[in-house]
């Protein structure tokens, strides 16, 4: 039954756009049935709805793995679950992504406000910035900036999965979760900085956490890196 491993995909992105990182870990890890999962519905919907409702929609006793508010919804599920999730892994996913009382190593409020109403204003625009800034660092920076905006997707629950991003708050949620846990951040991200690993690892002395890939959008960018970790980390774990 903790032969499964559930993907989910970052704001601004189907599930499809880890296609290719899904497809590493398929080959991989052998046994492992591997699911890409879209994020939850969120328009109109509080956020204890939102993990509900993904809650119901995953199998039971799976691994989860997430990308940025992925990995923040997985993070938060896991500690949910408790003994029906054997692990999870984040990659570039803060305990709390805008900054806030007691976590500094975030995103200044300032910064998020303004690229909310970027957002609000004109949604293509916030996505064209916001491919951006997930390619900042990268080794070919503009041409993954072009690929990823051919990558996102907008919709009605944009502005509701910014809502999410700004409302969530994982750090109790790795503390207290028990199974086995790998967050991982990039070197030069310019949406989650790699400074916050030290706060992350203080939250939990079990818990594993990496700087590993270039840019926010390694799991992208630098599939093979990030799969090569990611089953070691599970083959160790299921080895114990």
């Amino acid at each position: 039954m903790d032969k499964r491993l559930v993907i989910l995909p970052g704001w601004g992105f189907s599930s499809t756009v880890l296609q290719p990182l899904a497809d590493e870990l398929q080959y991989a890890l052998a046994g492992f049935t591997v699911q890409l999962q879209p994020l939850p519905q969120m328009a109109g919907l509080n956020l204890e709805v939102v993990l509900a409702q993904l809650d119901q929609q995953l199998p039971e006793h799976c691994w989860l793995l997430g990308w940025s508010l992925g990995g923040m919804l997985a993070t938060t599920l896991a500690a949910r679950r408790v003994e029906r999730c054997p692990g999870v892994i984040s990659y570039a996913s803060n305990a709390c992504f805008v900054a806030r009382a007691g976590w500094s190593e975030a995103m200044p409020a300032s910064t998020f406000s303004e690229f909310y109403r970027l957002c609000s204003e004109d949604l293509q625009a916030g996505i064209k910035r916001f491919a951006l800034l997930c390619s900042q660092g990268a080794e070919h920076a503009r041409q993954l900036s072009r690929e990823l905006y051919g990558l996102t997707q907008t919709s009605k629950d944009s502005l509701a999965g910014l809502d999410c991003l700004a409302e969530l708050d994982t750090r109790s949620a790795i503390s207290r979760f028990t199974g086995a846990q790998l967050h991982m951040l990039a070197q030069n991200d310019a949406l989650v900085p790699a400074s916050v690993a030290a706060d992350l690892q203080a939250l939990n002395s079990k818990a594993q956490v990496q700087i590993l890939g270039q840019s926010h959008a390694s799991p992208v960018a630098q599939v093979q890196l990030l799969a090569q970790s990611i089953t070691s980390f599970i083959g160790n774990e299921q080895h114990a």
